[in-house]
């Protein structure tokens, strides 16, 4: 009888037990319903240690292609890090009197050292990649350099000068430099006067400030050969590339630092190079330039292709050619408003194609307008190409400018 009463007291308990449980299970199922499940998606190894996800290996840095960008944008070096004013060598690459304190040569070895000792030793053959930056053939047992880039006016080196492309843009103010030049420069001489083969004078005289520093490229003159090379007997109107196309620019510092230098004070001084060459950023600007002509025409010349590729809109204009030599340069050109860093202030507007007495843009097509004609062609017909400046440029729509350009008809008068 006692047992069976002390199993009788233990049901309470047992039941209340039973209850605690039920009510911590349904407790977890509503956390467990209202929180998403977790999954781990880290990968694991056989050890259950977690599997590291490979990175990409860095990109190979060419080593052989030299970055001003990297150096002056990227590392913060100034130009006095690498290049020292003026080089050794300065007496020696220019004779006599022609010779000047100038920047002539590479800079040293012991200015690249402190950086790049990793890729000046190098096991690679023939020699280590960033040597081909300075030397000819990158052995050691010809230790030859390029021709520094600013020695473009020695023509009679024998030393080879690297074909590259540069990553500065000169910054020039023309509007400053023409009226000091000007003073200083005596009118060019009848005699030295430029005459095209089909006109016997010019009507004014040339300016006496621009020629000091750009001139006509190899031009006609007096010769019966108009082309550069040699034209298919066929060629009819189509275009080929004629002398005297175009015009040079300065490619070393020799006019510069006549006036530029310490003796003189006159601010930039020759030593301060960041004043002058600014690192430019590649655009996407199209040129009026086909690719493929230099090699149709077979044109190797460095100086007209250099200038070729760079003509932002009129790929075929000829500085030579018709009436273009009796025009002062600053009738097409703004020297106000052209900056030398920004290729779109450089691209001489259409407008100046018509000139005082209506060139080639004219109040009508029957006048004999050269744009009047090719945009009736081209409303006319959308797949007609102007050639008559243009040699890519020509197969696009016509742009806003050239319509503007043309003058606006006058007004049909009242009868009284």
């Amino acid at each position: 009888m006692e047992s069976k009463r002390e199993s009788t007291k233990l049901t309470p308990v047992l039941l209340i037990g039973v209850l605690l449980c039920l009510f911590s299970t349904v407790i977890c199922a509503i956390v467990y319903a209202e929180e998403p499940l977790r999954v781990n998606t880290t990968p694991q190894t056989k050890s259950g240690q977690k599997k590291r996800t490979p990175s990409k290996p860095p990109a190979r840095v060419d080593y052989s292609r030299f970055s001003h960008t990297t150096h002056v944008t990227n590392q913060k070096l100034a130009c006095a890090s690498c290049h020292t004013f003026p080089t050794t060598n300065w007496k020696q690459v220019r004779k006599g009197e022609a010779a000047f304190p100038d920047v002539a040569e590479f800079p040293v070895h012991s200015s690249c050292l402190s950086c790049h000792r990793e890729q000046f030793f190098a096991r690679e053959r023939p020699a280590p990649a960033i040597c081909s930056n300075c030397h000819v053939k990158v052995t050691p047992k010809d230790t030859a350099r390029f021709l520094f880039p600013s020695l473009g006016d020695i023509g009679d080196s024998a030393s080879l000068q690297r074909e590259v492309v540069s990553e500065f843009a000169v910054h020039f103010p023309h509007e400053t430099h023409m009226d000091v030049v000007s003073q200083n420069v005596q009118p060019v001489p009848d005699a030295a006067r430029f005459v095209a083969a089909s006109w016997s004078s010019q009507k004014k005289p040339p300016p006496v400030n621009c020629p000091v520093c750009h001139q006509t490229y190899k031009p006609q003159g007096n010769s019966s050969e108009e082309y550069v090379t040699k034209p298919p007997k066929n060629i009819g109107d189509d275009f080929w590339l004629k002398k005297g196309t175009f015009k040079t620019i300065p490619n070393s510092h020799t006019g510069c630092f006549s006036c530029h230098n310490a003796d003189s004070g006159i601010a930039p001084t020759s030593a301060d190079c960041q004043v002058c060459h600014k690192l430019t950023v590649a655009t996407s600007a199209r040129n009026d330039f086909a690719p493929t002509a230099p090699t149709t025409m077979n044109i190797t010349d460095q100086v007209m292709l250099h200038a070729w590729r760079r003509r932002v809109s009129a790929g075929a204009f000829r500085h030579e050619g018709g009436a273009h030599p009796d025009l002062v340069c600053t009738d097409c050109h703004n020297p106000s408003r052209m900056n030398t860093v920004d290729a779109k202030t450089l691209r001489v507007p259409v407008t100046s194609c018509g000139g005082a007495d209506g060139c080639h843009v004219t109040a009508t097509s029957d006048e004999g307008g050269s744009l009047n004609f090719e945009i009736d062609q081209k409303k006319a017909n959308g797949n007609f190409v102007c050639t008559k400046c243009h040699m890519t440029l020509g197969k696009e729509a016509i742009p806003a400018d050239h319509l503007q350009a043309l003058p606006k008809p006058s007004p049909a008068k009242k009868p009284n």
